[in-house]
């Protein structure tokens, strides 16, 4: 292309016959201007290739100002600075938000394996095949041997170096009664285990299991978020069956309970709860309020036998939502409960968020 650099006329002269002296050579009507002509290419070095240059190389750029340069090297090395902070904050918050884990909300320390999170079915229905298989490892038993029998229950793994959540209920038997308490966990393996801090009126106790470490830890969700119908898994050692799953749903919220707790019941019925309903005929009446914990349940269909005691109830997305505590049964309705009572779909478990109020007081030790 050609840049036109003005528009050129025709230099046609007069024909003889009209008096003048006839036509002269014409000029060249489109001859490009000077300044339009481009450089002339040098043709390409034997083996270099064969592209066509249509401009020619690129003529070096000019050396940029000393204080360009001084410039640009303070913006790249204010860019490293960045990038640098920038990476230190990544791992500061990363150090942080495990820190803030583990205080008290049951989610492990750094060296544990935390309970994966479990996907719902499409239909939003529970995947109790995947929650069994990643909760099962934070799931352990316990059996309390005292002078007067021995009572097996359930607990939850909190920290990787043997901290586990249970009733209190459960482990009575070794709060006053001088009994030994010994953990058995998913893979078989077994230790010794003391009772690290307690909360009798809501039923709950946190034990610590020696000489163990690297536990995989559970999950604790928010009971709080919990609705009526929502899918839930309850995983336990019903009468000494291991590792029992069952499922259902959560059949009502703030359902008020009663339950006794002291070690003469606990010895009796496996380490189970039988509640005192509201407008239940019948109540024991032997045991002092000092033996009874009262909480707003968590009301579910998921069958509970004597020995979930202490063992999760855990919603879909395999967290933690309540502690299996207690069972409605016939036979032991106005008494102390039975051994031999069976699950007719009223099982109650005390909400996990009411258990986060003193879970970390009842980690450090302390006799609420």
């Amino acid at each position: 292309m050609v840049v036109m650099s003005e528009q050129h006329r025709s230099t046609h002269e007069p024909h003889p016959r009209d008096g003048g002296a006839g036509r002269l050579p014409p000029r060249p009507p489109y001859a490009p201007h000077p300044e339009a002509a481009y450089p002339a290419v040098p043709p390409a070095a034997p083996g270099t290739g064969t592209g066509v240059v249509l401009y020619g190389p690129d003529p070096a750029p000019a050396p940029a100002p000393a204080g360009h340069r001084a410039r640009r090297g303070l913006l790249r090395g204010r860019l490293a600075l960045a990038t640098a902070v920038a990476a230190l904050a990544a791992l500061v918050g990363g150090v942080t938000g495990g820190a803030l884990a583990d205080d008290g909300s049951g989610s492990g320390s750094a060296s544990s394996t935390l309970v994966r999170p479990v996907s719902a079915n499409a239909d939003g229905s529970a995947n109790v095949s995947a929650i069994a298989a990643a909760v099962s490892p934070a799931v352990v038993q316990i059996t309390v041997k005292t002078g007067s029998g021995t009572a097996t229950g359930t607990g939850v793994v909190l920290t990787a170096d043997g901290q586990i959540l249970t009733n209190y209920h459960v482990v009575s038997g070794a709060v006053s009664g001088g009994g030994q308490l010994t953990v058995a966990f998913q893979d078989g393996s077994t230790a010794e285990a003391r009772v690290t801090g307690t909360d009798k009126s809501l039923d709950t106790a946190v034990i610590t299991a020696s000489g163990v470490s690297g536990l995989t830890t559970a999950v604790l969700g928010d009971s709080d978020g919990t609705a009526v119908g929502d899918p839930v898994v309850a995983i336990g050692n019903p009468e000494g069956l291991t590792g029992t799953v069952t499922s259902g749903i959560v059949s009502a919220k703030d359902r008020q309970v009663s339950v006794q707790v002291g070690e003469s019941t606990t010895s009796n019925n496996g380490g189970f709860g039988f509640p005192n309903l509201p407008g239940q005929r019948g109540s024991s009446g032997s045991s002092s309020s000092s033996d009874t914990a009262t909480y707003r349940a968590l009301q579910t269909d998921a069958a509970l036998n004597p020995g979930n005691s202490g063992g999760p109830l855990i919603n879909a997305a395999g967290q933690v939502i309540g502690l299996n505590s207690a069972m409605y049964s016939a036979a032991g309705s106005g008494s102390t409960g039975s051994s031999d009572a069976g699950s007719v779909g009223l099982g109650f478990a005390i909400p996990i968020n009411s258990v986060k109020q003193v879970l970390s007081r009842m980690q450090a030790g302390q006799t609420l």
